[in-house]
């Protein structure tokens, strides 16, 4: 019988070394939310049975996070679950994915993932042999020291962080003073007074207890400011050449991780505003107005510097506000 056993799990041993292994990289910890979306994906394809393994390398441990793309693109890392705008140096295109105005909501955002507009982002990411797996926006907000920011106007003579470059010339233009840092580096920013309100990703205002420091809280609602395309990607070539069942094993994870990543994208914007506010915090509101009065500041700021920039730059926007 103990024969028997060893020789069972020889050949399981075996079995699993046969299969081929493909390397996931990615910047964060393993109990955020990207994380847990490349590990829907890592999970379902093993349960497939497919001779297909992903072994995940969180917190910069494989890449730094900014080094992702490149590899990726090279095929010397197979997957990543990257802001696409880290890659705006090398495809232009990509800035457009972390731009002030462009989307309102995550179901908003959810109709732009399945639009002509991304399907021209993913023509360019072609161009690299790179290709999308699970589509995914995360949103943010504002919060200030003494107000709340939710209008053009109330950022103006503020010393403010914003998170990404086309919102640091949208804030310029309605005459804030930009201080660019990291957003580990706003809670004591903030504490020392050199910073009036920071803009920031849901999550980042509860891991760095930003509620600890400010007077107001704009979170991302019905309608909000700040989004950022994180999709997670795979080299086109490695995905090509997989065999059919295995390329089906990982698109079916694919349509699984995507719907959890949608629902709990919005479930991490309310945990964030039940958080301020049970810290004292004032919740502000921006409403449809707002939003528009913010993308007219955008369009002679931010659009126009992203059309100089870049030759196909007023198609590719065109396409992105056509989305109802």
């Amino acid at each position: 019988m103990r024969i028997h056993l060893l020789a069972t799990a020889a050949i399981a041993t075996a079995g699993a070394a046969g299969a081929e292994e493909l390397r996931l990289s990615h910047q964060w910890s393993t109990n955020d939310i990207r994380h847990q979306v490349a590990q829907i994906v890592a999970d379902e394809v093993a349960a497939a049975d497919v001779d297909l393994e992903i072994q995940i390398f969180p917190s910069e441990s494989l890449f730094t996070a900014n080094e992702q793309y490149n590899p990726l693109s090279r095929g010397q890392l197979d997957m990543t679950v990257l802001p696409l705008s880290y890659a705006g140096g090398q495809q232009p295109a990509y800035n457009l994915t972390l731009m002030p105005g462009l989307v309102k909501n995550h179901d908003h955002a959810a109709r732009l993932n399945e639009s002509p507009f991304m399907e021209a982002i993913e023509e360019k990411m072609a161009e690299d042999d790179v290709m999308v797996l699970v589509h995914g926006y995360l949103a943010g907000g504002f919060a200030g020291t003494e107000e709340c920011i939710t209008r053009p106007e109330h950022v103006e003579g503020k010393q403010i962080r914003a998170a990404g470059k086309a919102f640091e010339q949208m804030l310029a233009e309605a005459g804030a003073s930009i201080a660019s840092m990291a957003s580990s580096e706003i809670y004591n920013a903030m504490q020392t007074g050199v910073l009036d309100a920071a803009n920031t990703s849901s999550s980042s205002f509860v891991s760095y207890r930003l509620y600890e420091q400010v007077a107001c809280y704009t979170p991302a609602g019905d309608v909000a400011l700040w989004f950022m395309y994180q999709p997670l990607l795979m080299n086109k070539s490695t995905f090509e050449g997989l065999n059919e069942e295995q390329q089906q094993a990982l698109l079916d994870a694919a349509e699984k991780a995507e719907a959890y990543y949608l629902e709990e994208a919005k479930k991490e914007d309310e945990a964030s505003v039940q958080v301020f506010r049970d810290a004292g915090v004032e919740i502000g509101e921006m409403t449809e107005e707002d939003f528009q009065a913010w993308q007219e500041v955008a369009q002679r700021s931010s659009y126009a510097a992203f059309i100089e920039e870049v030759p196909d730059g007023q198609e590719l926007l065109d396409m992105a506000l056509a989305v109802e």
